[in-house]
């Protein structure tokens, strides 16, 4: 059955024109799976991105990471911001699994590589998290090797949203959050890019809860599992097909935040608001057989165009996770409702 997302509510965001899907597969050759863990005790999973179709330790993206806040633990950005490229797909999971889901990716690269008949000595896998623990049992740590392979197999163009994979336990301004995504069109010199956004949202205070600048958030306090403080985080996943450098890949992830906070979030001390970013336009050889490597950029002039695409993209995607996400009663009874059966109040 097709989800139902902001747009379809009559909620549009921002001006630009969205891509053919509005998703972050917007941008060819890009890829999303999961795997979903939902029972008694337990509401989250594996969310994994796919940024090329071939193999990326081969062929690396140039990249980059910015943090708004580090209450986080995430996995590989630090070589990311110094060598400014991206050599493995990026998973999203809960806090206490990033270990055995950053496990998981070493393995699912070192079969990669001796598959292309390449011995992969050393690797810079990537893995965001958000805290679930609210509605999932986290402290057993129910995510295994087999649900970071089962999405990765699963990743597709199409997929869903809401509450599934990494977004199965989260909670966003009080309403259940979860994987969200959306994409905007860019023309430079006459042809046409693509910049897309997912997100894994679990944040937001709910009485600061707003929508194209209306607050509603303490309207809805009552209809919601009301959140007091701004803690929890939000992962934020750029893809684009704009050609770029990792300098101007940060420039453009910095304006993320633009969207966050338009819905209300001044970012709290205890969420943490992580930004990693590709473009797959350049491509970097692990073996270069020349000195030299030559890439194109785009003229610091005609960046506003990405900056304004990011901001619109995670403002709708935070929305979609919030619209497809599914009404949720975690393992200790908490009920967290969603905001679909109270979007049409709003309108």
């Amino acid at each position: 059955m097709k989800q139902k997302r902001i747009s379809d509510y009559g909620i549009e965001i921002g001006k630009m024109r969205k891509g053919k899907l509005n998703k972050i597969t917007d941008v060819k050759g890009v890829k999303v799976g999961h795997s979903t863990i939902k029972n008694d005790t337990h509401n989250t999973g594996v969310t994994v991105i796919m940024p090329t179709n071939d193999n990326i330790f081969l062929n690396k993206l140039v990249s980059a990471t910015y943090v708004s806040n580090g209450f986080g633990k995430t996995i590989g950005t630090l070589q990311i911001d110094e060598l400014g490229t991206l050599e493995t797909p990026i998973a999203l999971t809960n806090t206490l699994n990033v270990g055995v889901v950053s496990d998981s990716l070493v393995q699912y690269m070192i079969d990669t590589c001796k598959n292309d008949n390449f011995r992969l000595e050393s690797v810079n896998v990537v893995v965001g998290e958000c805290n679930d623990s609210v509605l999932n049992d986290i402290q057993t740590r129910v995510v295994e090797y087999e649900n970071v392979m089962d999405a990765i197999s699963s990743a597709d163009v199409d997929f869903e949203e809401g509450s599934v994979g990494a977004g199965t336990g989260t909670i966003c301004y009080g309403f259940k959050g979860g994987i969200g995504t959306a994409s905007r069109v860019i023309e430079l010199d006459g042809k046409e890019y693509t910049l897309g956004i997912l997100v894994q949202s679990n944040y937001g205070k709910t009485d600061d809860f707003m929508i194209n600048g209306k607050l509603i958030g303490k309207e809805f306090e009552k209809n919601s599992s009301k959140t007091e403080i701004d803690k929890g985080s939000i992962i934020v996943v750029m893809a684009c097909d704009v050609p770029l450098t990792s300098r101007q890949i940060k420039r453009i992830l910095k304006r993320c935040a633009v969207g966050i906070a338009r819905l209300g979030s001044y970012i709290g001390n205890g969420s943490g608001e992580v930004f990693i970013g590709f473009s797959t336009a350049n491509r970097i050889p692990h073996k270069n057989k020349d000195d030299t490597l030559g890439i194109t950029c785009v003229s610091e002039n005609n960046m506003d165009k990405m900056f304004r695409a990011a901001g619109e993209a995670t403002e709708e995607a935070i929305l979609n996770s919030m619209v497809c996400s599914e009404k949720t009663v975690g393992y200790n009874g908490k009920v967290v409702p969603s905001l679909k059966d109270y979007i049409n109040e709003i309108i």
